[in-house]
């Protein structure tokens, strides 16, 4: 307790937010492999199933952009503390789940801590980190969030297949429980006094149009672009949007401070890290629907498969924190999404019968992609952002990753199914993709939607184009790169 004391409070910043992190990334593909056991036991519909998911989804919606606000006024220690505590208790919850009614509404109340914990927690990272050192606190940020998705397979298909779906619930309450009286012993709180009074209509706009927007994303590819659910829910998404500009950008104190698009590093940075994003995320939607229909995998082997992924960005993480300093941010970020965009082509060559360690090969490729663009591009974004501003901007940034993340599967998800559709398969459940037609209508639709997979990634090569070096320079004194291998490595282990 007192060497813990003594340690330079950056750190223990570092150690509580990546608790939290690590526990809400993990629950996003720990629940997905349990969805089909989840309909047995429950006795629930695909209906019922998707608003296990979909629930969670629109409750971050609504809470990630009010997260800046909350965390400045309440103080950030309190906000992520209540945000573990609600993640922590309604996992319990879950568990304790007697109907699927029951579990879609605590999974909303999981989705209110988690629609906190990342903002706020990402804030209180960066204002402990100086700009100097932000691709040391970047290395934090990157290994759960490639560890935790890598991991949750593998954990709930052997939690499911041995112990009980309720498990990958209970999973996070030991978890969350030492997290929350580490942050109560060692964190120091935070407040802004010029956060100003609460923003009504910000709030409502930012958090409605979110969610109806995710929501028309999510339903896109089921029942398509031009249904009336999509298209309603969509434009009512959009048209919150334009109305929270005209809000937000009259108000001293807006929930969501658009204005801060207005700082050419902030704003290029978000541009990028949309493409990266949806790049990164739709494909890793594709591949494990690819491994376990077609492929005919388990949830625990297609998680191993993912493995690789993981070791990469530990492997190469601490050498993009080397180099970021000398490189920089630009040269780094082209060379990464390209990296992207070449091994989503790399997916072209594969087939059903193509060995499985080509898979493995490309996703470790996939990994070092990872580490080189996720560390310079989060030390990066917040280079020109005053730490009165980071809560704020840390908001505007995880709206963009929601979005970006939702826009990537909805594409690419919406290009396996027309394409599959197109070239014979019926529908895409079992019972066709066993037929030789099926698997071969289902391979061909697979390879156009990892070909929109690289479209993604060029767009990402392009715009990278736009971040500027000199924007990043207060993140990039000598030796701050060297100077993150030690902690990195203890962040890993």
């Amino acid at each position: 307790m007192t060497r813990l004391r003594n340690a330079p409070y950056k750190w223990l910043v570092a150690a509580a937010f990546t608790v939290g992190l690590f526990m809400d990334l993990m629950d996003l593909t720990i629940v997905n492999v349990a969805l089909p056991v989840l309909g047995q036991k429950l006795k629930a519909d695909s209906s019922g199933l998707e608003w296990v998911v979909t629930g969670y989804l629109l409750s971050l919606a609504i809470w990630i952009p009010a997260s800046g606000w909350i965390g400045d006024t309440f103080g950030t220690k309190r906000t992520f503390m209540f945000a573990l505590a609600m993640f922590t208790v309604s996992s319990a919850l879950c568990g304790l789940s007697q109907n699927i009614e029951q579990l879609i509404a605590f999974r909303i109340l999981q989705g209110v801590g988690g629609g906190m914990m990342t903002p706020v927690g990402t804030a209180m990272l960066f204002r402990a980190f100086p700009p100097s050192e932000r691709a040391r606190a970047s290395l934090v940020l990157t290994i759960p969030t490639v560890i935790a998705p890598a991991l949750g397979p593998i954990i709930g298909g052997l939690l499911v297949d041995d112990v009980s779906w309720r498990w990958i619930f209970y999973v996070n309450v030991p978890i969350g429980v030492i997290g929350f009286f580490f942050c109560w012993l060692f964190l120091k709180e935070h407040t802004e006094p010029r956060s100003g009074a609460f923003d009504l209509w910000g709030f409502v706009l930012s958090g409605g149009g979110l969610a109806l927007v995710l929501y028309a994303l999510s339903k896109a590819p089921e029942d398509g672009w031009t249904s009336a659910t999509v298209l309603g829910s969509g434009l009512t998404g959009i048209a919150c949007f334009v109305a929270m500009v005209f809000v937000e950008l009259r108000r001293a104190q807006p929930m969501l401070d658009l204005r801060l698009l207005a700082d050419r590093m902030f704003r290029n940075a978000n541009i990028v890290y949309f493409t990266a994003s949806a790049s990164l995320i739709s494909v890793l939607f594709l591949l494990p629907l690819f491994l376990q229909s077609l492929r005919g995998y388990s949830a625990v082997e297609t998680g191993v498969i993912l493995v690789p992924q993981a070791l990469a960005v530990v492997l190469f993480a601490q050498l993009s924190g080397r180099l970021y300093p000398t490189v920089g941010p630009r040269r780094l970020l082209i060379v990464a999404l390209t990296l992207f965009a070449v091994s989503s082509a790399m997916f072209l060559w594969v087939d059903l019968g193509t060995n499985v360690w080509w898979i493995v090969g490309i996703m470790f490729i996939r990994g070092i992609a990872m580490a080189f663009t996720f560390i310079p591009l989060q030390a990066a974004t917040y280079a020109t952002i005053t730490p009165q501003d980071t809560g704020r901007a840390s908001s505007l940034f995880n709206t963009n990753r929601q979005v970006s993340s939702s826009f990537g599967v909805a594409i690419l998800a919406t290009v396996l199914f027309d394409r599959a559709a197109h070239y014979g398969l019926k529908a895409f459940a079992p019972q066709f993709l066993r037929t030789p037609l099926g698997q071969h209508a289902g391979l061909l639709g697979f390879h156009d939607a990892f070909f929109a997979g690289v479209i993604l990634g060029v767009i990402g090569v392009a715009f990278a184009f736009l971040i500027r070096d000199e924007d990043a320079a207060a993140t990039m004194h000598r030796g701050a790169g060297e100077r993150a291998a030690t902690p990195a490595v203890a962040a890993g282990h």
